[in-house]
């Protein structure tokens, strides 16, 4: 119980290798990087830089920034302060900000520059305990000037100047400070990402996040320490980026920070992670470039990539029911592994062990896929209330479909209605200023309501079968599970977003969402210019043929009730301005209304 908090954590990792690397960024083209020991220090002047500045025991520090080293020093900073953490997702609108920080009664924002500063700017007056602003870049000074007579202003780099100099009068009270942590003092208050209205601001205490490392710790059983690496992009103000960001704690590890998602694929060649997080969204995007590029090239390629999958099939069937694969079956994998898969493989640096998904379902047969190219992929299931994992598909052996089983100390059961309940240490302890939403939530004896239904496997492996608030009842009282529907659609070749539609409806329909880049190689026959925009391509009748054909091809895997009758395409790319929540979740009930008269359409 007494290493029970993130501070006492850092320590001791220091203490154990403080020599090896913890955390890195790329700086042109190449990997700058600090020390444990390093690490530390920076920690501990950004903590009692901000101290000089004004932070005490208990207050909330709101950052609003993309994911950077920046974010993650400072979330540690204020944490081993024995202040509170509340992330903000970058892409939050200033009104969407107002909301959070004055909910959690957050006294200091921090921003990463001037974009995100001048979103608050005009809201500024409506945010009465807001006493400090910390910028990652120095902001402009005609930025400046339009706050600086009415809140205190500091950068990044200041704080570490000053936190320095606080450090030869005050040497000890750092180290003073952790060890006045409790665990069940709060740590962070992270908000959820408002699918279904204003978000819930969820208390995690540090016995919550500890607990939650443990968990991770003791399911992975050794099988990664110093010697890996790890490419860190995920959002840091979303539970499953920053659980990523603490896992140094326990494995040591070397935990690189993409400089951006646009640069992801060109930070892979240079970091050459050994094992890497992500969402599902970003293997569907792998996955579709990778079959967009196949499509482009000769039909000698296009030939060998069809038959390098089948091999990979044969293979992999006999190896999921603990049979040797035939003399025939090794040669011919084999040969794909040299002509095709390694050259998937190498794209993602050429030396990844292992990716861990999460935040949502992924595909089985994208899973299946990149197993062939030597990339396995560890489905996992968890919540912000469970501060992420809570289940993982082991190292041994994946079951696609299945997010695993129970990590740690993680309980699960199941309600009457098949409703997955969960009992941890690593579990938040309230919704902040919401008791009656805290208290239904849990039932009367303490297990957490996840929301979703599901079921284990014969091999003890659980397995989400849907939504429970996402059930679609069509006017013939059949129950429909969407999201199914919806993964099935994403994984065809030329859907990027599908949002399945039918409550109180004869029959299902689906608005679909493409992107142009997939139909790059098809523009020609399609007769459409390079430069076309995507109204062209969605007036396009081929255009129209291509996607009918992927529906058509999910139809024939589902009951009659579950399969697409009509579909429109929507003329909006999907993005976090409009129908996706920072963490890629539809939002649904934004989507529907926005396109009623389109939804109203397809059952004239």
């Amino acid at each position: 119980m007494k290493d029970r908090t993130l501070g006492r954590l850092l320590l001791k990792r220091v203490a154990l290798t403080p020599d090896a690397p913890a955390i890195g960024w790329i700086e042109s083209n190449e990997i700058k990087s600090l020390s444990f020991k390093s690490y530390k220090t920076q920690i501990e002047h950004l903590s009692l830089g901000l101290q000089k500045h004004g932070m005490v025991v208990g207050d909330r520090v709101a950052i609003l920034a993309s994911t950077c080293k920046e974010w993650h020093l400072t979330d540690m900073a204020v944490i081993c302060g024995r202040s509170v953490v509340v992330p903000v997702y970058p892409s939050y609108l200033g009104h969407e900000v107002k909301y959070i920080f004055n909910h959690s009664g957050a006294k200091i924002l921090v921003v990463e520059n001037d974009a995100q500063m001048e979103k608050v700017i005009p809201l500024m007056g409506e945010m009465p305990l807001l006493s400090l602003i910390v910028a990652f870049q120095d902001l402009h000074e005609d930025t400046k000037k339009k706050f600086r007579n009415h809140v205190a202003y500091v950068t990044f780099k200041d704080l570490l100047k000053d936190g320095s100099e606080e450090l030869k009068t005050h040497h000890d009270q750092f180290d003073e400070g952790i060890k006045q942590q409790k665990p069940d003092d709060t740590a962070s208050i992270i908000y959820t990402s408002g699918t279904t209205g204003e978000p819930k601001g969820a208390v995690v205490t540090h016995g919550a996040f500890t607990a939650m490392l443990d968990n991770v710790q003791s399911f992975i059983k050794g099988a990664f320490g110093v010697s890996d690496r790890t490419l860190t992009f995920l959002p840091l103000s979303h539970v499953l980026g920053r659980a990523d960001s603490l896992l140094p704690l326990i494995f040591g590890w070397h935990s690189v920070y993409a400089e951006s998602m646009d640069r992801l694929v060109d930070n892979l060649q240079l970091v050459r992670p050994t094992v890497m997080l992500a969402v599902p969204r970003v293997f569907e995007k792998i996955y579709a470039k990778i079959h967009e590029q196949v499509s482009a090239g000769p039909l000698w390629k296009q030939q060998a990539f069809k038959l390098a999958v089948q091999a990979g099939e044969a293979y992999y069937a006999k190896i999921d029911i603990d049979r040797s694969p035939g003399a025939g079956e090794l040669i011919a994998y084999k040969a794909a592994q040299k002509v095709v898969f390694e050259q998937i493989y190498q794209k993602f640096g050429g030396k990844i062990r292992y990716f861990v998904s999460g935040g949502a379902p992924l595909s089985p047969d994208i899973i299946r896929f990149l197993r062939y190219a030597n990339l396995t992929v560890l489905e996992g299931y968890g919540l912000t209330e469970t501060i992420a994992p809570c289940s993982l598909n082991p190292l041994t052996r994946q079951i696609p479909g299945t997010v695993g089983r129970p990590m740690g100390d993680v309980e699960f059961r199941f309600a009457e209605d098949g409703e997955i309940l969960i009992r941890s240490q690593a579990m938040f302890k309230e919704y902040y200023h919401s008791p009656e939403q805290t208290a239904e939530a849990f039932t009367e004896d303490g297990w957490f309501k996840s929301g979703d239904i599901g079921h284990f496997t014969p091999e003890g492996y659980l397995q989400i079968k849907k939504r429970k608030k996402d059930l679609i009842k069509t006017s013939g009282g059949k129950f429909v599970a969407p999201q199914k529907i919806e993964n099935m659609l994403k994984s065809q070749r030329w859907i990027s977003y599908a949002v399945v539609i039918g409550e109180k409806r004869k029959f299902l329909t689906a608005l679909i969402g493409i992107e142009k880049e997939r139909f790059h190689s098809q523009l020609d026959s399609l007769g459409l210019a390079a430069d076309c925009t995507l109204q062209d391509m969605l007036a396009n009748p081929k255009v129209q043929e291509m996607i009918q054909a992927d529906i058509d091809a999910v139809n024939q895997n589902l009951a009659q009730f579950e399969t697409i009758k009509k579909f429109t395409l929507v003329p909006d790319e999907f993005t976090t301005a409009n129908f996706l929540t920072p963490s890629l979740k539809i939002k649904r009930k934004a989507v529907t209304e926005y396109f009623k008269v389109e939804i109203e359409a397809m059952y004239q």
